[in-house]
């Protein structure tokens, strides 16, 4: 493998790294270096969140092509590849890890949080199993957009830091140009990780993991008489917000697999997620999940399918009494679908105007999106516009055209209003308050599409620039970009998404 230059010191590095996961056990990584490409180019460079990590912004667009595209090593960084195992579509794999990843180390951001700088697509690492270690530009643009709309959208997620093109092309069912995408992440530590030590009965590694993970993410449990229990509880109330927040906002992530669930509860590895269009629970986009196994509406359950393998790693950690433990795993994976009903419940309410709660407001959610489904109504587009007729009945006509049946919608807005009436806000401020968490644009698929076809049929990056900065304010009604906001067209409709391996 080529050699890589490292950044010579300086009195101010770019970046200040303190690199803790390459302290632990050599069994838990693979040191490797990226390998260098021949012609980089930095298509999109995120500054308020290089500002936000704490870098040296001005230092880093110096040599940003060279540092993102892996072909200069900033000083301090230690890259490694981290392993994992996995269940993927659920068959168990032993053995995964980051076969196109590289970490370069872990940097304490202004609010005083360790988040990792990995590259992705940065060459082949000892996990690549026979891959070329590489991405496609399509795949890097996806995930800047969506991982910068969903923070946006308020979905706890990994970032987006940096894009770039590697001049050189790689090679999938056809020649696609080369790019590589700097992801921020709290860590890249995955259900799959503590798979990865348990499967080979080491339980020693599996409880060094779970110390490490309390110290980064969950330190108030440090001195819980039941730590790793509490951790495993910590985790899955994560997991179960996190959820809910997906649906909220319509996203289906498309391959749920254990690998892609972090223990700190951030949306990770954007492949072939999607935003629904017209509503169906049992939209799927992801051209890999043939059955539906991982459809908009099974993710919650599949939520805690990956935690109760995630509870199979660590049960020897909670209790030293066999039947005692599994009892106590058994116990905190039945409290996290009590904690995903109340977080999607409560969400549900304040994208209808409810800030009270009654008895009835289960039945009235379900009834709506029991008719959204019916009438093939805009997910975004039909609670944006319920906002308006929060506060303007004259409004009802515009939402209630985006049902296939517009007078069906009269009876349940009839009853909405009746437990409106129920509720102490004013019109004016309920309006506000459900427009402040129903966004008017979402990274929309054919959008997407269109930006990723430009970007790689004609270099023309001025569609993904513009999708980037629209979904970056998506609460907010941008004058003259109401095509954003818009459904596809006849025509347009992006039925499948693909992995970006």
């Amino acid at each position: 493998m080529s050699s890589v230059p490292t950044q010579p010191a300086s009195e101010t590095p770019p970046f200040r790294f303190e690199n803790s996961y390459a302290r632990l056990p050599a069994n838990f990584y693979g040191r490797v270096q990226p390998t260098p490409v021949t012609e980089p180019w930095l298509i999109k460079f995120n500054r308020p969140l290089a500002e936000e990590l704490g870098l040296d912004v001005r230092a880093i667009e110096c040599d940003g092509a060279a540092i993102f595209s892996g072909n200069l090593i900033p000083e301090g960084a230690e890259p490694l590849a981290m392993a994992y195992a996995g269940h993927q579509f659920g068959t168990f794999v032993p053995q995964l890890g980051d076969g196109r990843a590289i970490l370069l180390g872990e940097v304490t951001d202004t609010s005083g949080r360790r988040r990792d700088i990995q590259l992705k697509g940065a060459g082949q690492t000892p996990y690549s199993r026979r891959g070329d270690g590489r991405a496609a530009l399509g795949p890097v643009l996806r995930e800047y957009v969506v991982s910068e709309a969903m923070h946006a959208l308020g979905v706890p997620t990994t970032r987006a830091l940096a894009a770039t093109v590697t001049g050189q092309p790689v090679y999938r069912e056809q020649i696609l140009p080369g790019a590589i995408f700097t992801r921020v992440a709290a860590s890249h530590i995955r259900v799959g990780t503590f798979q990865f030590f348990a499967a080979r009965g080491d339980m020693d590694s599996v409880r060094m993991l779970a110390d490490y993970t309390i110290d980064r993410h969950y330190p108030e449990l440090k001195d819980d008489e039941r730590a790793y229990l509490a951790l495993f509880k910590a985790i899955a109330a994560r997991q179960a917000s996190l959820i809910a927040r997906w649906l909220h906002v319509g996203f289906i992530h498309g391959v749920m697999n254990t690998d892609n669930m972090t223990i700190s509860g951030e949306t990770i590895d954007y492949g072939p997620c999607a935003f629904m269009d017209g509503y169906d629970s049992k939209t799927v986009f992801s051209s890999i999940d043939q059955f539906g196994r991982y459809a908009y509406a099974n993710q919650p359950a599949i939520g805690q399918w990956n935690l109760a393998r995630l509870a199979e790693t660590m049960v020897k950690l909670f209790d030293p009494v066999a039947d005692t433990a599994v009892n106590l795993a058994n116990d905190a994976l039945g409290e996290y679908g009590t904690i995903f009903q109340k977080h999607w419940l409560d969400g549900m309410r304040r994208k209808i105007g409810l800030i009270t709660d009654e008895d009835e407001d289960l039945d009235l959610v379900q009834s709506l999106l029991t008719l959204m489904q019916k009438g093939k109504a805009d997910f975004t587009l039909t609670f944006r516009r319920l906002a308006a007729s929060a506060e303007n009945v004259g409004a009802d006509m515009e939402l209630a055209s985006l049902f296939e049946e517009p007078e069906a919608t009269s009876p349940w807005l009839e009853r909405w209003r009746r437990r409106l009436t129920r509720e102490p806000q004013m019109e004016i401020e309920r309006a506000a308050s459900m427009r402040a968490v129903n966004p008017a644009f979402i990274p929309r698929n054919h959008r997407v599409e269109q930006a990723i076809n430009a970007a790689t049929e004609d270099a023309d990056f001025s569609l993904f620039e513009a999708l980037v900065d629209v979904t970056s304010r998506p609460y907010e009604d941008q004058p003259g970009r109401s095509a954003y906001a818009a459904p596809p067209k006849p025509g347009e409709e992006v039925l499948q998404t693909f992995c970006g391996t």
